[in-house]
């Protein structure tokens, strides 16, 4: 294990163009639940509930929506994972993040968040379908408080989280963003993702493609796992801050 931590360390190090990508694996270490895991979100609640267009029109949707929210809870705070791709991001050694989480974390870290591209939307962001009033966290808080389904303060219209529901399209600036930081890579390195949601599980494949190096590091295998040059099977809290350590 250690000759590979040396060695990721080291790639890091003599890279031009190191990309991270992340997805629930780095999160759950917070508490955050997983959606697909034995036991996740969607043991739990009907993920047909949460297509766009039902959400739009259907009121039993809504209710279901943030039923959801209320049973994620809040205060989950960035583990020792996050924290170390926040220090290789501020160091330069790290010079984007791309993220299929929703929950904030990586900025809450330190991470600068012009270096973090969120495929999947924020959960921090809500806004109404209406007016477009923009609203924060705290303040839909203080709406679920008072009402089984909050509804926007300025016109009484629906409240849509910043967060990409089944049927919406992902958002096409991001998304061609990510794409170019996976192509001019040099250093691809994939943390707590299975690699088997799409289109986000294709940026290893627009990073290998275009030559990059691939480093997996997830807690069970993966589709990649052949073709990276370095694949370790431990939770990313564990391990990345000891490769920052090594690197920095």
């Amino acid at each position: 294990m250690q000759s590979k931590l040396s060695k990721i360390a080291s790639m890091i190090r003599s890279s031009r163009h190191t990309v991270v990508f992340t997805g629930a694996g780095v999160s759950t270490e917070s508490g955050v639940p997983d959606f697909r895991s034995p036991g996740g979100i969607w043991d739990r609640f009907d993920a047909g509930m949460f297509d766009y267009q039902r959400f739009l029109n259907d009121e039993m949707a809504r209710q279901e929506h943030w039923k959801m929210l209320r049973s994620m809870g809040s205060g989950t705070k960035p583990n020792p994972a996050h924290h170390a791709l926040a220090r290789l991001c501020i160091s330069g050694h790290v010079k984007a993040i791309i993220t299929q989480n929703i929950d904030n974390l990586h900025q809450e870290a330190g991470a600068p968040p012009e270096n973090v591209y969120e495929l999947h939307g924020n959960m921090g962001h809500f806004h109404c379908m209406d007016c477009a009033f923009k609203l924060g966290l705290s303040e839909v808080e203080s709406l679920m408080d008072k009402t089984e389904v909050p509804v926007c303060p300025e016109c009484d219209g629906v409240i849509k989280p910043g967060v990409i529901f089944f049927g919406e399209p992902l958002p096409a600036l991001t998304v061609k963003e990510a794409i170019f930081q996976s192509e001019t890579s040099d250093l691809f390195i994939v943390i707590g993702s299975t690699l088997t949601v799409y289109p986000a599980a294709s940026m290893p494949e627009y990073a290998l493609s275009s030559g990059s190096r691939l480093v997996i590091i997830n807690l069970t295998p993966t589709p990649m796992d052949n073709l990276a040059e370095v694949v370790i099977h431990q939770k990313a809290g564990k391990v990345l801050p000891e490769i920052a350590g090594l690197v920095e």
